[in-house]
């Protein structure tokens, strides 16, 4: 109850994410994790040395609606998301001054405009956070990442910095807990990490991504940069067979929460 408690006493203070204000991104990154600690969750950082690096594309595998606070712990910027989770009037005016860019996934004649938004911020100097994937997972499984977004970074000429995010039980075995997939709800889903005792987010930095000129061929090593080390690989097929464009094949029968096998993804 406490823990409930605190979360919601942190939800007005979203805005407060985007307002100018001195030392900001020191203030989202402690925000962030302070959210997470409401619902037992605790950030592990590892890989490579974070640099200063201005206008950088990151990207990262996708589980739950906390990648989003898990991210914003290490390195902060506004998020490419799903436009019809803004909808709403109190929604969309979060997701205005959360600077948060939507995209359309049915609308495939809407993408170069993303595609164009996303590069502007990147010139910038700002950092956009993008989802390749386009879904969400598990985490037991993964999806191949879409090469759309990647042009973003190479229009603009900025480096991509892939992140590779899993959840984990206390122990260190991996957990589906957060994963927010299917007809899920937020509701639903945030009760379910309230009655976790701790989870572990280990947000792996891997080695920074010059952008090239070939969006496939960026998004690749991305997606070898983030999948191939962990081993959540779709089934038995090769990682270089995926990268081909192919579209990924199910995942394992045991992929899914803990309790219950995941159907979705």
């Amino acid at each position: 109850m406490l823990r409930l408690t605190v979360a919601l006493l942190l939800a007005p203070g979203l805005p407060l994410l985007a307002m100018p204000i001195p030392g900001r991104t020191h203030v989202q990154r402690a925000y962030c994790r302070l959210v997470l600690r409401c619902f037992g969750v605790r950030i592990v950082v590892s890989g490579s040395p974070i640099r200063n690096v201005r206008g950088v594309l990151v990207v990262s595998n996708h589980m739950s609606w906390l990648d989003v606070f898990a991210i914003g712990a290490v390195l902060p910027g506004s998020f490419v998301a799903r436009a019809d989770m803004f909808t709403g009037p109190a929604t969309g005016i979060v997701a205005r001054l959360l600077q948060i860019i939507p995209i359309e996934r049915a609308s495939l004649r809407l993408l170069p405009g993303v595609v164009e938004t996303v590069a502007g911020r990147l010139r910038s100097g700002q950092t956009v956070v993008a989802f390749p994937e386009g879904t969400t997972w598990c985490g037991r499984a993964a999806g191949q990442f879409y090469p759309a977004m990647f042009q973003a970074a190479i229009n603009a000429g900025r480096p991509v910095q892939p992140l590779r995010l899993s959840y984990h039980h206390a122990d260190g075995s991996v957990t589906t807990t957060p994963a927010y997939v299917g007809g899920d709800t937020l509701l639903r889903s945030a009760g379910r990490m309230l009655r976790v005792r701790r989870t572990v987010a280990w947000v792996r930095v891997e080695s920074l991504q010059l952008p090239g000129t070939d969006r496939r061929a960026l998004a690749g090593r991305c997606q070898w940069a983030v999948q191939a080390g962990d081993g959540r690989a779709n089934g038995s097929v090769p990682l270089h067979r995926r990268l081909e464009g192919r579209p990924a094949i199910p995942p394992p029968p045991d992929c899914g929460r803990d309790s219950t096998p995941c159907t979705t993804c």
